[in-house]
């Protein structure tokens, strides 16, 4: 597949994370919660990220395209304004709202999720590199339980969608 015009390559690998208390093998010291909505006219994601570090809010509205492989896709995001997030905001989506921590393992930078609401509970791990080679080398951190990339149930999108 052709990369679309101005979009970059995500190449991104995701595992579902074993229940029961989870030890982060070298966590950061920060997370961020994301509120995301996922709009009802296509594949747009709109964001607003809460810094742990009290850090000002931030706002983008990302799309990521369809692809061969969910471990490959092109994405393009860009950053709003409060006032312009507001505004999309008001569009018919559906919720999804995680706290992420990040864990170094194996020199790479691991995000854990935490799902709130109906999804209380899920914990997804994820990473992403700079190629597919790297990507296909990545070893996971030891509580996950399985890989679950291929598996489009575990999509933001997907997920989002079982709102109520």
């Amino acid at each position: 597949m052709e990369r679309p015009k101005y979009a970059r390559m995500e190449y991104e690998r995701k595992w579902l994370v074993r229940t029961g208390p989870i030890e982060l093998v070298s966590p950061k010291p920060f997370s961020r919660r994301f509120r995301d909505r996922y709009l009802d006219c296509g594949r747009l994601r709109l964001r607003a990220m809460e810094e742990s570090d009290g850090l000002p809010g931030r706002y983008k509205l990302t799309k990521k395209y369809p692809a061969e492989s969910p471990a490959a896709q092109p994405i393009v995001s860009i950053f709003l304004s409060r006032e312009e997030y507001e505004a999309l905001r008001a569009l018919p989506g559906r919720d999804l709202v995680k706290t992420r921590h990040y864990d170094e393992v194996g020199g790479l930078l691991f995000s854990v999720d935490f799902f709130e609401g109906i999804h209380t509970g899920l914990v997804l791990c994820e990473v992403e590199t700079d190629s597919a080679e790297t990507l296909a080398g990545v070893v996971p951190p030891p509580y996950v339980l399985r890989e679950v990339t291929q598996e489009t149930a575990y999509t933001g999108g997907a997920l989002a969608a079982l709102q109520p």
